[in-house]
């Protein structure tokens, strides 16, 4: 398999290295930025000569342009996939452009660069077949699953629709948020902006730039946008009638509880489920950044063990734990056996092998 990457911005790049880490061979092609000389193509026809999948990292206003520039290039053998974060006007592009004659799909990453490098999993993928290329929804799914995403199929208009009420209005708001200064270096925040703050941030961090097409090219985005706006000005003329002073607040104000919960013991159990369910999220992600630090040290002659750095660790991470009022032994035996499980995973042991334990 040799992939084709039209695109070699930020998402271009964090794709290549998913492909680099599962051993898939590709080259790209980018007139506006560095690509490495080892997987730089010359021109569109080297590009796409030989490749299997021809994939346009390409921002979303400018696929109908891609597509037509590479037209000339791709034959039935090809499979063309998008990348967008919007699908139905990348969706009709490609079948204007394409159609019947090479095999084409609609795919949106759910993720990008940050959550890369941050090791986050799972990594998802939405695919919007065509009717006339079931063919090449496989042949994407496979590439897709060999570099580590689960699959999800939609319609373009059932992706768009719920990304209006989600991807767009989180830009929205935090778009808002900041224009507004909400926050803004502030001494202290109770935990509820904090969630809120973390979301900006990441908005700001992994894809910032999107947000114009993300609000612009998503037809479903400005009726979410409406709805949300129309609810919050409704609560604001509200707020604005109601008395000042004491009383009971009126039932306009209220916020929906979580609804009836089974009793305590349940439901502490239930919320031990989720950290645990996190934990384990975090121990996959801690075993991706292992191997990424295994990496990084063969290619310096590091040797793998450190053993001053993992007496510093160790002891760091039990001043953590006092600091929170947990024990710091216990908490030394937990990283004891996080490290060994790093080890196991960064050299891809079988479970049940006990090795020396490693600081990375």
């Amino acid at each position: 398999m040799v992939v084709a990457l039209l695109g070699f911005g930020r998402f271009g790049r964090a794709l290549g290295s998913l492909l680099a880490e599962a051993r898939v061979a590709y080259r790209a092609l980018d007139p506006a930025v560095a690509v490495p000389d080892s997987v730089r193509a010359a021109g569109l026809g080297e590009l796409v000569a030989g490749a299997s999948l021809v994939v346009l990292a390409v921002p979303v206003p400018r696929t109908r342009e891609a597509l037509e520039a590479l037209r000339p290039h791709l034959t039935p053998e090809h499979v063309v996939v998008d990348v967008g974060s919007v699908k139905a006007h990348p969706y009709a592009d490609l079948e204007a452009v394409l159609g019947s004659e090479v095999p084409w799909v609609a795919s949106h990453p759910l993720f990008g660069p940050v959550s890369l490098a941050l090791a986050e999993r799972p990594l998802r993928v939405v695919l919007c077949p065509s009717p006339r290329h079931p063919g090449a929804a496989v042949r994407a799914s496979e590439l897709y699953r060999r570099i580590g995403c689960e699959v999800i199929e939609q319609t373009p208009e059932s992706h768009d629709r719920v990304m209006a009420h989600t991807h767009a209005l989180t830009f929205f708001v935090a778009k808002g948020m900041l224009d507004a200064g909400a926050g803004m270096e502030v001494p202290f925040a109770p935990p509820s902006f904090q969630a809120i703050s973390r979301t900006i941030e990441t908005v700001r961090s992994d894809a910032g730039h999107l947000f114009a097409a993300i609000q612009r090219e998503n037809p479903f985005a400005a009726e979410a946008r409406h709805q949300l706006l129309q609810a919050l000005a409704e609560i604001d003329r509200a707020l604005e009638a109601a008395p000042a002073g004491g009383g009971p607040e009126p039932s306009r104000f209220a916020i929906p509880d979580l609804g009836a919960r089974s009793p305590e013991l349940q439901e502490a159990r239930e919320l031990i489920d989720a950290v645990d369910r996190e934990l384990v999220g975090l121990l996959a992600r801690r075993a991706t950044l292992a191997r990424r630090a295994g990496k990084a040290k063969a290619q310096l002659g590091h040797p793998i063990v450190d053993p001053d750095r993992e007496t510093r660790l160790l002891a760091e991470r039990q001043e953590w734990a006092e600091s929170l009022g947990l024990d710091p032994e216990a908490i030394d035996e937990v990283f004891r056996a996080i490290l060994r499980f790093s080890r196991r995973a960064q050299r891809q042991e079988p479970p049940g092998a006990d090795p020396p334990t490693d600081p990375d």
